[in-house]
């Protein structure tokens, strides 16, 4: 079996006139960032490949989790391919996992995203919000032959807050 968890990077700032890849996440950001790691770190599987786009705000989202979740930022593979907004691209890079990775984090942005996540996972979803987190399971042995696969876990900033605040609430 393979696993994928797709993670959108983290709000970015447009307070600067950079461009697009040099982007760096908003304190907002930061702050989805934080707390989607804090919630997910039950869930991880105890081995697993992280890739991430080479934008500034994939790399900081990236490192927040990494710091969040003690997984060493030099096992982080930066890759230029990930930044990309197609979905035939990621789906080209994802089955290009080597296949002794069982388990593949990666850090990207959308379209290409929510398409992958529409495409492959069996719930359909509107949109991946930034810092947002899919898990699909796959019931293959090589990630060159992934298809349709189980969507397992989501989790949402917004629906975490609000979960958040039904717990204080109760």
């Amino acid at each position: 079996m393979k696993s994928v968890i797709l993670i959108r990077h983290a709000k970015s700032s447009w307070d600067f006139p950079l461009s697009d890849i040099d982007r760096p996440i908003a304190q907002r950001g930061i702050q989805d960032a934080l707390l989607i790691s804090n919630h997910i770190s039950a869930f991880l599987p105890p081995k697993f490949i992280v890739w991430s786009s080479v934008a500034r705000r994939a790399k900081e989202t990236s490192y927040i989790f990494a710091q969040n979740l003690v997984f060493p930022m030099e096992s982080i593979t930066f890759r230029e391919d990930l930044y990309t907004f197609d979905v035939k691209e990621l789906t080209r890079i994802i089955r290009s996992c080597e296949d002794c990775y069982q388990n593949l984090i990666l850090f990207g942005h959308n379209d290409a995203i929510t398409k992958f996540v529409n495409m492959f996972g069996d719930k359909p979803i509107e949109n991946v919000p930034t810092s947002g987190v899919v898990q699909i399971d796959f019931l293959n042995e090589h990630w060159k032959d992934i298809n349709k696969g189980i969507t397992q876990k989501l989790f949402f900033p917004k629906q975490i807050r609000a979960y958040n605040k039904d717990e204080y609430i109760h």
